[in-house]
């Protein structure tokens, strides 16, 4: 488990663009349960997830489309709310960091680890601008 004064500022920078920070299962499955769409970020530690993947989810929301709903856990902080959304990302491995999307509860678009490690922001918010444009 990480300590609260090296992943705060992690989660900041996605919670003070307007995600909503799950810390439970029940948050989870609450947000979930939302009408429309909803955007789940598994927020990392790790320099993929620092370079690329908040960037680049933050940068994805410049489009005219977005999810109705933005909400991110922390892997290894929030175990129980990460291993809720894990639940709900099969057939998916869990990975951190990591994008999906739902519509109306159901998963319709996963950006896994091996999809944002090694690329830029860019490239991780057109695939999410992408998915954007089919689902919301």
């Amino acid at each position: 488990m990480y300590p609260a004064d090296l992943v705060m500022p992690m989660k900041a920078e996605l919670t003070d663009k307007g995600f909503q920070d799950l810390t439970s299962a029940e948050q989870v499955n609450d947000a979930l349960k939302q009408p429309g769409t909803t955007l789940v970020m598994v927020n990392s530690v790790c320099g993929c997830a620092a370079g690329a993947a908040r960037p680049g989810v933050i940068y994805s929301l410049t489009g005219d489309k977005k999810p109705d709903h933005l909400t991110t856990v922390f892997a290894g902080f929030d175990t129980e709310a990460v291993a809720e959304a894990r639940k709900h990302f099969a057939p998916f491995p869990p990975s951190s960091p990591c994008v999906a999307l739902f519509k109306d509860g159901e998963l319709v678009h996963m950006l896994e680890r091996h999809h944002i490690e090694g690329n830029p922001a860019g490239a991780i918010a057109a695939n999410l601008q992408a998915a954007y444009e089919e689902f919301c």
